[in-house]
């Protein structure tokens, strides 16, 4: 495995992605701010929002992580991931393409970085889905995700400040995240402190290494991993349950098509 991890950085440069920036900036903007209506927002800029993934992986382990180890005197490396699953509809699960993507990189080339998955504001549809999923992971894994009641405030205050919670946890549970709180509140903008942080860094690192194609539009290509037989099992009953779900519900036709007005 760790071969195999070396090897993927070397071919796709990883160790030169931080110099790699997205412009122009609406188009990086566009990209942070999709992640507000889950997947269905990804399925025209694959690879940038995996660019962007692994860039926010990386500046953690090179930025974040040891910054936070000289301040507190200990060694920090590993996080916690809230995952907020406001919004969550059919047409947004049905391009599940890119969750095994991204799961996949960070489970083959950053693994046991995430100590814990805290999901949390889960719609009933996640609900039915992750009965279906939970015995199909490994234990291991199994023992990382934790599904918080409404939007977990209470229990992430436990393990972590106010001013450490995110934007979708701060609100009583009222649920959405679109909405809540002014756009530099929103952990998912650009305009939030640590994307600012991110983007002017990028944008440092590549003026040095290359500053005649800043102007440049283009994806950074990443070689995309075919997922586990594990993980591509779990994405094929995924799918067959929100078929079934669908159906149920008088949906089938949402799964097949373009994500609606509302994420737009």
């Amino acid at each position: 495995m760790l071969l195999d991890c070396l090897k993927w950085r070397v071919q796709n440069e990883i160790d030169n992605i931080l110099a790699k920036l997205i412009v122009p900036v609406e188009l990086y903007r566009a990209v942070r701010d999709s992640q507000l209506i889950g997947l269905s927002g990804y399925s025209r800029e694959v690879h940038y929002y995996v660019q962007s993934h692994i860039q926010i992986n990386e500046y953690r382990d090179r930025v974040i992580l040891p910054s936070a180890t000289k301040k507190y005197g200990l060694p920090i490396t590993t996080c916690l991931k809230v995952l907020d699953m406001t919004g969550l509809k059919l047409t947004a699960l049905s391009q599940i393409k890119l969750l095994t993507i991204i799961s996949s990189i960070d489970d083959l080339n950053y693994p046991e970085k995430t100590t814990t998955y805290y999901i949390v504001n889960a719609p009933y549809i996640f609900s039915t889905c992750w009965k279906v999923v939970k015995p199909l992971l490994q234990e291991r894994t199994r023992k990382k995700v934790q599904v918080l009641p409404g939007c977990g405030r209470d229990e992430l205050l436990k393990i972590m400040d106010y001013d450490s919670l995110p934007h979708f946890c701060r609100k009583e549970c009222s649920g959405s995240s679109r909405y809540s709180g002014e756009a530099f509140g929103s952990c998912f903008s650009l305009d939030h402190p640590f994307h600012q942080q991110l983007y002017n860094y990028i944008k440092q690192q590549a003026s040095l290494c290359h500053p005649a194609e800043l102007v440049k539009q283009g994806s950074f290509h990443v070689d995309l991993p075919e997922p586990p037989a594990q993980e591509a099992e779990i994405a094929k009953t995924i799918e067959i349950e929100l078929h079934k779900f669908a159906d149920q519900n008088g949906e089938a036709d949402s799964l097949h098509s373009s994500k609606s007005d509302d994420d737009a």
